[in-house]
């Protein structure tokens, strides 16, 4: 019992010894996280006041390669409030940016990055009507481009609800701010309601 007593008392002794360490150890250890947290939440403001600032102009974006065009898109997306990720690579199925957005909904964007004076033909449109829906869960299927659009595409895109940007509709999103639910006049959703349930009355 005695010698129980002197361990415990000798553990005592090292804790009391120790203490002003683990105390400083500790408080370092918040004030690193703290500046950590501090560091990522500067970082974060400090890239969305870029990117609402973002433009492109487009002898910028004829510069660009396929990857770099759909990162330019993406970019485009966060800057509108969108919640964006590129998605495209082979086998992508008519998707290459993917945003979110809470009154808009799920978009799903088919970049097509071509010559200047390309054309994007309607078979373009069928792809991203096939997948934007039943595959993607799209709400709003966009295809972009560059180029231009044949007049039977855009007249099909427009028929079966498939958007389209051409480089006329480019310039004014990407070149001079316009945000894109404004330019092509996206239709908010309507808040969900989340039905209540009715409360059965006990059995007698």
């Amino acid at each position: 019992m005695v010698l129980v007593l002197q361990m415990m008392a000798a553990a005592w002794d090292e804790a009391v010894r120790a203490w002003p360490l683990l105390a400083a150890a500790t408080a370092a250890c918040f004030l690193y996280g703290g500046w950590r947290i501090r560091r990522t939440a500067r970082a974060r403001r400090v890239q969305a006041a870029m990117l609402a600032k973002l433009r492109i102009t487009l002898a910028e974006i004829d510069a660009l390669d396929d990857q770099e065009f759909e990162i330019a898109l993406r970019d485009l997306l966060v800057r509108d409030g969108w919640l964006a990720r590129r998605v495209g690579q082979q086998g992508d199925q008519a998707a290459d940016v993917i945003g979110q957005s809470t009154p808009l909904g799920r978009i799903v964007l088919q970049a097509k990055h071509t010559k200047v004076g390309g054309k994007v033909g309607s078979h373009v449109m069928y792809q991203v009507k096939g997948t934007a829906g039943p595959v993607h869960r799209a709400d709003i299927a966009v295809v972009v481009t560059n180029g231009t659009f044949t007049r039977d595409a855009k007249a099909w895109g427009e028929l079966h609800g498939i958007h389209w940007i051409d480089r006329d509709r480019l310039r004014a999103w990407a070149e001079h701010g316009t945000p894109l639910h404004r330019l092509l006049r996206f239709p908010q959703r309507p808040p969900q309601r989340i039905p209540r349930r009715r409360l059965r009355a006990p059995a007698a």
